[in-house]
Order: C-alpha cells, then structure tokens, then sequence
C-alpha cells in the first residue's frame, strides 16, 4: 500500500523547492523564475498581456470524477485561453494555491504535474506563485503572461456591422459532458458497485475534464493573414460571449440557427437528456473555443477553413443581438450560461 506525505512534513518553502525542481525555463523573455521574491522578465518592444483566473473546488470542479492531474491541465488551459483571446502569445504563468489539510504531498504532486504538461504544451514558464492554507478545499489562481506586437491585439470593443461572426471547433460538448459526468457520480452514490457508463460519451468527458485553449487557431490566423476585428473565448457560453462582443462594440448581432456548430454526441446525448440542443449550444459554456468576428474582406480567406464556421452576422445596435431560426423567425438572445455569484 502507498504511503502518502503529510505537506506539513515539506513546509511551505520544501513545497516550492519540490515544484521548482521540476521547471524548465524556456522562453528568453524569462530571466528570473521561480526562487526569488519576484519574476524578472524582459519582454522586449512588444505589447504585454495579462489574465487571471481562480477555480474553487465545489464551485468550478468536483474531485470525485476530475483528476487531479487534468485539473491542472485545465486550470493553465482556461488561462491561456483568455491570452488566445486577444490573439497574443502566452509566455509565462504563475500559479497559487489554497490547500487544505486533506491534500497530500502526493496529491499536489499530481496537480502539478498536469500543470507542467500543459506548459510545456503551450510553451509556457511556470515562474512562482504562492501556497497557503484552506479550510474550504483546494482554491487555483493562476496568472498568465503574454506578448503580442503593437497594434496587434484583438478587443471585444472593435467589432463593426456587417462583419462575420466566426466561432472554432464545435459547441456544447463539454456541457454534456457535466451532465454525464454528474449522473454517472450519482449512480454510483446509489450503489458504488456501479462502473461509470461513458460508452459513447467520451468526446464530451473530454471536453469538460481537459479542455483545450485554442492557440493554434492563434498561430493560422497570422498563417492567413486575418486579423479579426473582434474575439473572446467561450467560457461562459456563446450567448453570454456574443452579448459581450455586442455591448463592449455596440453594435447587434444576428446569428443562424442552422449553422451553429455541434458534434453529433452533442446532439444525441442531448436527446438522450431531453435537452434542447440549441440552448446548450448557446449557453453551456466551457468550451473555450474562440469566438471572433472578421472584415467581410476575409470572408474568402476563411470561407474553407475546416475548424471556423461562420454564423452570422454583426448589425446595427438597434436591431439586437437575435436567433434566426431555419424558418425565418428571430427570437432574442439572452446570456443563460454560468454565472459567478
């Protein structure tokens, strides 16, 4: 049988040797990391970018079905995201913790090490942080750091009627993949004999538990020579993102029912949950694809582009932020994703 390690056999600062003992630095824009009483970057003639973002156990992740080592993953990811989101670069992270007494060394091991391989996925440092004590579970806040030209990043508040409304990737995934992950927890709370039954939902756990930001999308867009107009990543729902895009531009929107992207687990589990499609779609959320409107003078740089789809339209203010159905009819849009308090 395993044993496990108490952190306060480790301390604090034998926690921080622990974890610095296992970063690379990669990026030249790093001069000091993790060791000193703050990071030293040199970032050069470029504009900088910042985000932060906190996960609280109980309230973003539950433990029974997310390892500790895919939230890690996510908890870079989701950050690195936002970075995507104004089409900058990501360089560096920063990482804090709340821990409670029930968390091993072992256990912060495993967070960590799904922290360290989403940096090197997405070639970022790890350069400090800070830890302390929780009475209320495991608390994430992570800070990331990001580079990108003068004049090039990409606001919410510089859309204009008549651009395209793209999104990447496909929609309501990782929705789903919450309510299959919930039943499955609570089958089994009814009889642990029970083995979770995720045939045919795999995509969809996959999406919810180890999410992925689109930085990819990033680097093909400067391939193709798009810059958009407008983009925010989709964390609370499209709805919720199209609402912001529209507020901060002011400016409506009108998006295509029939063209809004879904993979067909969506649509069958959906079903199988008597859930409209269409509102998960719209209002899941963490999805953390991109969401992003683009000059009509691009249309043909994107146009076949096998990972956008393009889904409407910007308009006029005073037209709103509308649902075209197949059949012509409008419904206005109203943000029913996540909300944080």
């Amino acid at each position: 049988m395993s044993e496990f390690t108490s952190l306060d056999k480790l301390g604090e600062f034998g926690l921080i040797r622990k974890i610095k003992e296992t970063v690379r630095i990669e990026n030249a824009s790093t001069l000091v990391g993790i060791g000193d009483d703050a990071a030293v970057l040199e970032p050069g003639k470029k504009n900088i970018v910042v985000s932060t973002d906190m996960l609280v156990e109980g309230v973003h992740f539950d433990l029974s079905f997310c390892p500790l080592r895919h939230l890690g993953y996510k908890a870079v990811a989701v950050n690195i995201s936002d970075i995507a989101a104004m089409n900058a670069i990501p360089t560096q992270i920063t990482v804090s913790l709340g821990i409670s007494a029930r968390y091993t060394v072992e256990a912060i091991d495993d967070l960590y090490e799904g922290i360290r391989f989403a940096c090197e996925n997405y070639k970022v440092d790890l350069v400090g942080g800070d830890t302390t004590s929780s009475k209320s579970g495991l608390i994430i806040s992570i800070t990331a750091i990001g580079e990108v030209a003068k004049g090039e990043a990409v606001l919410r508040s510089t859309a204009k009627p008549n651009d395209l409304i793209c999104v990447t990737g496909d929609l309501g995934a990782a929705y789903l993949g919450l309510q299959v992950l919930e039943r499955e927890k609570q089958v089994f709370l009814d009889n642990p004999e029970m083995q979770p039954d995720l045939q045919d939902k795999e995509y969809l756990v996959q999406r919810q538990l180890k999410p992925e930001a689109r930085m990819d999308f990033i680097y093909e867009l400067k391939e193709l020579g798009v810059k958009p107009t407008a983009m925010i990543d989709i964390s609370d729902g499209l709805a919720s993102e199209l609402l912001h895009i529209c507020t901060q531009s002011k400016t409506g929107a009108a998006i295509y029912q029939d063209k809004l992207p879904a993979d067909q687990q969506v649509l069958n589990t959906a079903e199988e949950f008597q859930l409209d499609p269409v509102m998960c779609i719209l209002n899941g959320g963490e999805d953390y694809e991109l969401l992003f409107t683009v000059n009509l003078a691009d249309y043909d740089k994107i146009r076949n582009h096998p990972d956008i789809t393009i889904i409407g339209k910007m308009t006029e203010a005073t037209e709103g932020v509308r649902l075209v159905t197949p059949s012509g009819n409008t419904f206005p849009i109203q943000a029913q994703g996540w909300t944080h308090f």
